[in-house]
């Protein structure tokens, strides 16, 4: 065991749901307190880059997958500047990491950040509450902070609910900062961080773009001053039914008719902007084996995925919107969820999941060379 695996695996710990459900465990990672939405992903990797992926901020996330930790910690793959969950959840800790990049073990890391969580617990009976009843809002509670339940209860039905946050500014960038092209500068892009993933300018960098990404509070000013030949909007935490800054963001952007991509979060502003709602699904998708189909090509995609919410527009017609027509161009295969949305009038679309791989799957890659394709052709036609 590690030393801090060694220091916590006697220390009693509950996980407390706010229906009154309660799980025996034991500390793993920080001990102390937690609270925040409980979700599950079931990813059977890539908990490095789950655990510091934006989009998490305020939710205690349980891994399905029965052993976590095996390939420690890195320096490399971390996608922001922390860890984001508010507390872990996993079954059997691995005792021992093993991986030849491994800078210590998942249990160190959590320590270090002060994340607090629980290990021992049955965590596919936790998936299967989780989907019969919804996500809800949980706390976690370890060595001292352990208390009667019915107390523990009280306190995380205090808590705020997820539907209704307002929290892309927490996490997002506060000075604009470039990632350069790779080789030959080709574009340039206006990237609007909502809780922007790491990898995702990298992506974008390695065809040639030169990324600024920009504060969530950025104004329409502040994007074309960097006179961007598109503009992307980021992933992100929280329910979009608040980010009414971003929506008027990209409505501007859309009245200039410059290129424009979003995922995940962006996906959900742009649904707002054409005019369509959205809603918080029951449990939402968290993992990195989500199919979906792109419905522009016939093709089916294993995604990366993790959103509680999703836009609300009708999969059986074109819709008419004030910026033209618009589609709905992808959907998940499990539940028919709108998974992409493109405009036929003008170029902008945005997808749902992570086409950035990581962690995930490279199906969904080719969305970053569509992106540049849009750009030519825009760039094209105004040399014309």
């Amino acid at each position: 065991m590690t030393t801090s695996t060694r220091r916590t695996a006697k220390v009693p710990a509950v996980l407390v749901l706010e229906d009154g459900r309660v799980f025996r465990g034991r500390a793993y990672g920080a001990v102390g307190e937690t609270f925040g939405e409980a979700v599950f992903s079931t990813g059977m990797t890539g908990y490095q880059e789950t655990l510091t992926d934006p989009s998490y901020d305020r939710q205690i996330v349980v891994a399905t997958a029965p052993q976590i930790g095996n390939t420690g910690w890195n320096d490399e793959d971390d996608e922001s500047r922390r860890i984001w969950v508010s507390g872990y959840v996993v079954r059997d800790p691995a005792r021992v990491p093993s991986n030849w990049r491994a800078k210590r073990s998942l249990d160190d890391e959590l320590v270090a950040q002060g994340i607090v969580g629980i290990s021992g617990i049955d965590t596919r009976a936790l998936t299967r509450h989780l989907r019969e009843r919804g996500s809800m809002r949980a706390g976690i509670f370890s060595g001292e902070a352990v208390a009667a339940d019915s107390e523990l209860v009280a306190r995380v039905q205090a808590q705020p609910h997820m539907k209704g946050a307002s929290l892309y500014e927490e996490v997002a960038t506060k000075e604009t900062y470039v990632v350069p092209a790779v080789g030959e500068k080709k574009f340039t892009v206006a990237a609007i961080d909502l809780g922007i993933k790491g990898m995702t300018p990298h992506r974008m960098a390695e065809r040639g773009i030169e990324v600024h990404v920009l504060p969530a509070t950025a104004s329409v000013e502040d994007v074309y001053a960097v006179n961007p030949d598109g503009v992307f909007f980021s992933n992100g935490p929280g329910d979009p039914a608040t980010a009414d800054g971003p929506v008027a963001l990209m409505t501007a952007v859309l009245e200039r008719k410059t290129p424009l991509f979003g995922i995940c979060f962006g996906n959900q502003i742009l649904g707002r902007a054409l005019g369509f709602g959205t809603y918080k699904l029951k449990y939402g998708h968290r993992g990195i084996n989500q199919p979906v189909q792109d419905r522009t090509t016939g093709k089916v995609e294993v995604t990366a995925h993790n959103h509680g919410f999703a836009v609300d527009a009708p999969l059986d017609k074109v819709s008419e919107t004030k910026f033209g027509r618009a589609e709905v161009s992808h959907v998940c295969l499990n539940d028919n969820v709108v998974e992409g949305l493109q405009l036929l009038d003008q170029p902008a679309f945005s997808v749902q999941y992570h086409p950035e791989a990581a962690a995930g799957p490279h199906d969904a890659a080719y969305l970053f060379d569509r992106f540049t394709s849009l750009m030519s052709t825009v760039m094209e036609g105004q040399r014309a």
